[in-house]
């Protein structure tokens, strides 16, 4: 609801501030007053179009400012974060617009900087103008298909349908993935049972490329560590040596017989020192026998397939080889190799595949038209309920001789999630003529009045959300029965609502819950507007005005009292 509406130097307005209440709240006063300056100054708040005209003269800029309760429509949410504003839960929105006396202007929402165009696209969810020159909001044709399944309370039905195509979208989506892969698969068939034929005898395996590369690394190492064993082997004369230590220990023992033979004894230096000689020799043959054993023993430690790193680095280049080959590293043959196995089973297997996504396409779109017929009669019902409804209300707007009518139109091949057809709001407003869309059938006067008897039908339903509603002079050149008629209905479509009308008819201006009176004087050499919110005793004083002109009289009190009840 619009709370608060607040104008600076607009026009003939040094600055107004209005607080609007809920309900039917009705402009009046003379005619050249200003009353459609407070229109205006709205409509610059909500995106209208804007010119320098609208600066006050003198003043620099000009500002509107249109303060409403906090969000609750779900659509308006979603606009709003889609435009990139944030509104807290609970906090006001409030719209504002600055134009500078050189034409160009600025638009805030909620004290942010806004584009004009996404100030006007939150407008027309917060406020609907009718009036003799303009209609926004109710008739947009893009509007008429919410508005009937609303008026229609056809959730349930459109539920289904949106069900149903969520079901056909996921069914043609399956369908059209397997299609594809078939037909690339096919496409690729004897390439895939190449490159199978080829993985298969290589026989990729996870993490192989890792293993092998560590093994090369090891065999290698042992390689040179068992060649530079052998090296130490030949250095120690390997049994060579050993012989040679045998022959020296002979030769050292033949020494000390001789010379014992020559009579040396036990404790003479010669066969004492020949003793020690054979003793080191001895040790030494000894201890070179154990060197060349524990060098064979370490090279025997390293006891690995001959050939082996042959085999390793042979094996590490065919998966690199292969890898190159398929444009893949070496850790993905394994899974290119089951997702090949997987394209050639869709060759020969998938046509099972196929036949029952088919199946379930067909499935989802018998279930989609089911739905969407179920949908479409239900429209049909509504749209029937409605033209009944307005054509009730367009005989007391003396607008008897129109006729109204609902359209569906099937858009071919159209199965989404708002159903199968286009829905229109049209008029004949005269016998013998065609139908065709409100805005350009109906006259001046005839389309506010059009508007209202729309609104009033579709707000029959007590559930039918309204936003705010303006009506500018929708009771132009009507009085008596029919401005009558024009306030009832004004009356009743503000309950639990909130409508603006400006009017020149006492009795619409009777039917309100709020009065403001719009005036025009010269103050100090210069004209300006303003506007009184009158009280019981002042606005039985203006309706009694609209009733007798210039000079008010009693009866023109009384019919008033008895206008106002």
């Amino acid at each position: 609801m619009l709370t608060t509406l607040s104008i600076r130097d607009v026009v003939l307005v040094d600055a107004l501030d209005l607080e609007v209440e809920d309900g039917l709240t009705v402009l009046t006063g003379e005619t050249g007053a200003g009353k459609s300056i407070i229109l205006d100054a709205l409509g610059l708040a909500l995106g209208a179009r804007s010119d320098a005209g609208l600066v006050r003269a003198g003043a620099k800029q000009a500002s509107a400012t249109a303060v409403f309760t906090a969000p609750d429509d779900e659509a308006l949410i979603v606009l709003l974060s889609e435009r990139g504003f944030e509104v807290a839960p609970g906090e006001e929105l409030i719209l504002r617009r600055v134009v500078s006396a050189d034409g160009r202007s600025r638009a805030y929402v909620n004290d942010q900087p806004a584009g004009v165009t996404a100030l006007r696209e939150i407008g027309a969810l917060l406020v609907e103008v009718h009036g003799q020159h303009e209609t926004v909001g109710l008739l947009d044709w893009k509007t008429h298909r919410a508005l009937l399944d609303n008026y229609g309370g056809l959730q349930p039905q459109l539920g289904g349908v949106a069900d149903a195509a969520d079901r056909l979208k996921a069914a043609q989506t399956r369908l059209d993935e397997l299609e594809a892969s078939a037909a690339e698969a096919a496409a690729r068939q004897e390439e895939i049972i190449l490159t199978l034929a080829d993985l298969d005898d290589l026989d990729p395996q996870p993490d192989e490329e890792v293993d092998l590369a560590g093994e090369r690394a090891m065999l290698g190492a042992a390689e040179k560590a068992v060649a530079d064993l052998a090296d130490a082997r030949n250095l120690l004369g390997g049994d060579k040596l050993s012989q040679r230590l045998a022959s020296a220990l002979r030769a050292v023992e033949h020494a000390r017989q001789r010379a014992a033979q020559a009579g040396a004894e036990g404790d003479n230096p010669v066969i004492v020192k020949l003793g020690l000689a054979a003793e080191a020799v001895d040790r030494a043959l000894v201890e070179a026998t154990e060197a060349v054993a524990a060098v064979d023993a370490a090279a025997d430690a390293f006891d690995f397939e001959p050939g082996r790193l042959d085999k390793a680095e042979e094996r590490l280049f065919a998966l690199r080889a292969a890898a190159r080959k398929l444009n893949t590293t070496v850790d993905a043959l394994p899974a290119l190799r089951v997702r090949l196995r997987e394209q050639l089973r869709l060759i020969e297997d998938g046509e099972e595949a196929l036949t029952k996504a088919r199946r379930d396409v067909a499935a989802a779109i018998e279930a989609y038209d089911v739905a969407a017929l179920l949908l479409t009669s239900a429209r049909e019902a509504a749209g029937d309920r409605l033209v009944a409804a307005v054509m009730d209300e367009l005989g007391p707007l003396k607008l008897e001789r129109a006729r109204f009518r609902v359209t569906l139109e099937p858009i071919e091949g159209r199965r989404g999630p708002l159903g199968v057809e286009t829905i229109r709001f049209e008029v004949a407003t005269n016998a013998g003529t065609a139908f065709g869309p409100l805005d350009t059938v109906a006259s001046g006067g005839e389309l506010a009045r059009f508007a209202l008897a729309m609104k009033a039908a579709l707000a029959s339903r007590e559930d039918q959300r309204q936003p705010v509603m303006i009506f500018d002079e929708v009771d132009q050149g009507v009085g008596g029965a029919v401005a009558e008629a024009v306030g009832g209905r004004l009356q009743r479509l503000s309950r639990g609502a909130q409508v603006l009308v400006v009017t020149h008819s006492p009795q619409v201006a009777a039917r309100g819950h709020a009065h403001w009176k719009v005036r025009k004087a010269d103050v100090e050499g210069r004209t300006r507007t303003s506007i009184d919110v009158l009280e019981p005793g002042p606005r039985q004083e203006e309706i009694a005005r609209m009733l007798s002109g210039a000079e008010i009289t009693d009866e023109a009190r009384a019919a008033a009292r008895v206008l106002i009840g």
